[in-house]
Parts: structure tokens; sequence; C-alpha cells
């Protein structure tokens, strides 16, 4: 969801879109905390790992 995020971020601003760019910084927030909660051991939609 991170990757996704930079993607979206990238776009929306090379093409100066804003809503693109605002998906963007949402999915890098929420890849973040994800990804930050998975390296704590917290189980995430009912998984402790996600591949």
């Amino acid at each position: 969801m991170i990757i996704l995020g930079i993607v979206l971020l990238i776009i929306g601003f090379v093409a100066a879109v804003h809503i693109i760019w605002i998906l963007g910084i949402i999915a890098v927030v929420v890849g973040a905390v994800l990804a930050i909660a998975g390296f704590g051991g917290r189980e995430i939609g009912g998984r402790k790992h996600w591949y």
C-alpha cells in the first residue's frame, strides 16, 4: 500500500491532479500504520503476517 501511495503521489504531482495526490497521501499513511502495527506483533484482520 505504501508503494501504491508513492505512485499515486508521483502521478498526482506530475499530472497536477489534486485528488490523486490526496489519495496517495492517504494510502501512504494507512500503509505505514499497518506496517508499524504488523511489525509490532499486532494482528491485523485476524492475521499476524501479511504476505
